[in-house]
């Protein structure tokens, strides 16, 4: 059953039930010599994905300030020209960047920086308003987090931000965000079949937060591109790994995940979707709050994505075999690490 809008929280914004996320047409930027962007990039492409994106129904653009040290935005901006009342603009703050060197320099979680950096993504995306401005740091303390409320709810009442929220994977930060800040109204976290989120689901549903989820196929892993002979350019993100990245290790896909995927592929293609959209099924059967927004930069890919759509949910059925095939995954997992592991023999075998 074809599945379309979602609530954004208690903004009562509505968006569409996929969005697009805008990482990767940021282009290369870097953090030293360690690549965050994923590779070069073709604008004109960017911008073509973007209107595209609109004409299929996708409502929903999720970028930050620090994506291409900027470059993001301003492509995002460029391709909403003249169509900025059919969408709704997430972007975040938090990471500081050279733009001219397209360099990340640092982090600041200060209010002043708050004013400053707002500002500076209006501008580069050419509007008069954000609808969604989330803070970036993830793992910021709760008591330098709350210390930005009365700004965001000032940004709010000068109409410059409808809402606010918070990308973090800490359950403890998004409960924080959802108790003590009335403009909040979503958090942005990883979800994916191959990583649940039980926790920050809870805390979505508590708080009437949406639940906007980036790496919702994997970085790739979970479009059936990848395979254990691939190996990631180096100046992908995924081909020189930090170690903050789990889904790649030394520019491959990690073994593991891939077994997980191995492991569901079948289950989540068995109606006739791609794989790709059976992942994005699985997130909206998982919970009515997500809003999966997977990276695009091509139009074939916001094409194949927004297809997703109408297939919906995945069926009932569909959902409990994919769960039972990740859970005997697990169980054979947790078997093989039980199992002792005997020296191999340094001399020949030989049997009767």
């Amino acid at each position: 059953m074809a599945v379309t809008t979602r609530t954004l929280g208690r903004s009562g914004i509505e968006v569409s039930a996929l969005g697009m996320g805008c990482w990767a047409i940021g282009g290369p930027w870097a953090e030293g010599t360690q690549p965050l962007g994923w590779g070069a990039v073709d604008d004109d492409e960017s911008v073509r994905t973007v209107r595209r994106a609109l004409d299929l129904g996708v409502t929903l653009f999720d970028t930050a300030d620090t994506y291409g040290a900027g470059h993001s935005e301003r492509i995002l901006g460029r391709a909403l020209a003249g169509r900025r009342d059919e969408a709704v603009i997430a972007t975040k703050w938090g990471y500081t960047f050279d733009e001219a060197a397209r360099q990340a320099t640092g982090e600041d979680a200060s209010p002043t920086y708050l004013r400053r950096a707002v500002t500076g993504s209006l501008r580069r995306l050419g509007t008069d308003r954000i609808d969604l401005y989330q803070l970036h740091l993830a793992d910021l303390p709760v008591p330098r987090a709350e210390a930005l409320i009365d700004t965001c709810e000032s940004l709010v009442a000068e109409g410059l931000i409808r809402a606010y929220g918070w990308s973090t994977d800490r359950p403890d930060r998004a409960a924080a965000l959802g108790h003590t800040a009335p403009g909040a109204t979503a958090v942005q976290h990883n979800l994916s079949v191959l990583r649940d989120a039980p926790e920050l689901l809870a805390v979505c549903d508590k708080y009437d937060l949406a639940s906007i989820n980036q790496g919702p196929l994997g970085m790739g892993l979970l479009t059936g591109k990848y395979t254990a002979a691939s190996t990631l350019p180096r100046d992908d993100v995924r081909g020189l790994t930090p170690g903050w990245l789990e889904w790649f290790r030394g520019g491959r896909p990690a073994p593991e995940w891939l077994r997980r995927v191995g492991a569901v592929r079948a289950a989540l293609t068995v109606d006739g979707r791609t794989l790709a959209q059976g992942a994005l099924g699985w997130i909206w059967a998982r919970s009515g709050r997500s809003i999966p927004i997977p990276g695009c930069r091509t139009v074939a890919q916001i094409e194949e994505n927004a297809a997703a759509l109408q297939w919906g949910p995945l069926e009932p059925d569909v959902f409990v075999e994919v769960e039972r095939q990740l859970a005997a995954l697990r169980t054979a997992a947790l078997r093989d690490a039980d199992r002792p592991h005997w020296p191999r023999p340094t001399h020949p075998v030989t049997h009767p």
